[in-house]
């Protein structure tokens, strides 16, 4: 799951995967606002079968590896 939500950001934001960790913030460290965060999401949702999250699990996603955490304890 992991590899594939870094696959996932590095294709939208044309990163490289040695650029992403599990602590790595998506403002602090690669400056994704809150907008690019919400089209990531989108698509996270599309490829793993999610319900939509909701707005406030979406402010509580601070690192790559919160967002891991919820989409691999959400995913179908």
């Amino acid at each position: 799951m992991y590899d594939k939500i870094v696959e996932m950001m590095c294709e939208q934001f044309d990163l490289t995967p040695d650029a992403i960790s599990e602590d790595t913030s998506f403002v602090e460290d690669l400056g994704i606002d809150s907008l690019d965060v919400v089209e990531l999401v989108m698509e996270l949702e599309d490829a793993f079968g999610l319900d939509e999250i909701p707005e406030e699990e979406l402010k509580k996603m601070r690192t790559v590896g919160d967002l891991v955490e919820y989409v691999s304890a959400h995913a179908d």
